[in-house]
């Protein structure tokens, strides 16, 4: 009955291990160098894009969950996702393992960012979003061929306690500690929701143990509260008793950036999804589990405690 985290360690990979614990099945964790989250975890050393590795890493396993970060790099996506999902899904079909994708809202249509639900049409405009698009067409082709139980669990932007690779805490969380003004991308005065990590992550457990949540997408638990960017800048500032003021980066500038920070070069693609209101519904999930999403100040409360016992 093992249950394996293909990226543990990550900003999902460590609170879903936390989550995976009160089903009481063993746990093995997968990563370069991954670290124990519970005493009796098995580590198990790898590198992702060696498909013998992942077969070697997924044998014996009852549900596989893959929440593996690859570096936001364009060209490294392109390169890495679809072989590695290759990889994964015939590892799972040869060992009859079922498959948990944690997943991202990038393969919907533009059109669709401002009322997201499992039923919205895919038709990414960015490069990053048709490899995900492609994701997600593997893992249902699988599906429908008989050979795969597989789900997607899908997550909008998300943030939270010890999560370092979200837009919050890198562009305003880090900022403002640093005394500096929060930055932002798009119209900050558009409507953005975000999931809350330990609420995906514990999602994601249930859903990996709920025999009848297969073979379809689910959205994690998200806020319905809908907030504007800025709103959760003054939100973050309030508790951090800092200064709400928000610099607002336009393309162009990113363009200037990424010549020295280069994951700024990543985001112009991206801008549409905040220049817009970006609504995740996640009611399909409530109505099933009957669980909603901590409350974004509740949320906000946690992240900014675990920064400062981290200082």
């Amino acid at each position: 009955m093992m249950h394996t985290i293909l990226g543990s360690g990550g900003d999902i990979g460590t609170p879903l291990a936390e989550a995976l614990l009160r089903y009481q099945h063993p746990i093995r964790l997968v990563s370069r160098h991954p670290k124990r989250v519970n005493a009796d975890d098995e580590l198990f050393p790898a590198d992702l894009t060696d498909p013998g590795q992942v077969d070697r890493a997924i044998a014996g396993s009852q549900i596989v969950y893959v929440v593996v970060g690859f570096e936001y790099k364009l060209s490294v996506w392109q390169q890495t996702w679809p072989p590695f999902m290759d990889a994964v899904i015939q590892s799972c079909i040869r060992h009859q393992a079922k498959l948990v994708f944690f997943d991202n809202v990038y393969m919907y249509a533009p059109e669709a960012i401002p009322h997201m639900t499992e039923h919205s049409p895919l038709g990414p405009v960015s490069k990053k979003g048709m490899v995900r698009e492609l994701i997600h067409h593997k893992i249902f082709a699988a599906v429908e061929s008989g050979k795969l139980e597989a789900l997607i669990a899908r997550s909008a932007d998300f943030y939270g306690p010890g999560c370092k690779n979200s837009a919050l805490s890198i562009m305003v969380v880090d900022n403002l500690l640093k005394g500096k003004k929060a930055q932002a991308f798009g119209d900050i005065d558009k409507i953005h929701t975000y999931t809350y990590t330990k609420d995906a992550a514990q999602a994601t457990a249930l859903l990996g143990n709920t025999p009848d949540a297969f073979n379809q997408v689910w959205h994690v638990p998200t806020t319905n509260q809908q907030f504007t960017n800025r709103q959760w800048i003054e939100m973050i500032a309030g508790e951090l008793n800092a200064s709400a003021k928000v610099q607002n980066i336009p393309r162009w500038m990113m363009q200037v950036i990424g010549v020295f920070v280069p994951i700024m070069r990543e985001f112009p693609e991206m801008l549409y999804q905040y220049e817009q209101d970006y609504v995740f519904d996640s009611s399909k999930f409530t109505d099933r589990f009957g669980v909603v999403a901590t409350p974004p100040a509740e949320g906000i409360k946690e992240l900014i405690e675990h920064v400062k016992q981290h200082k």
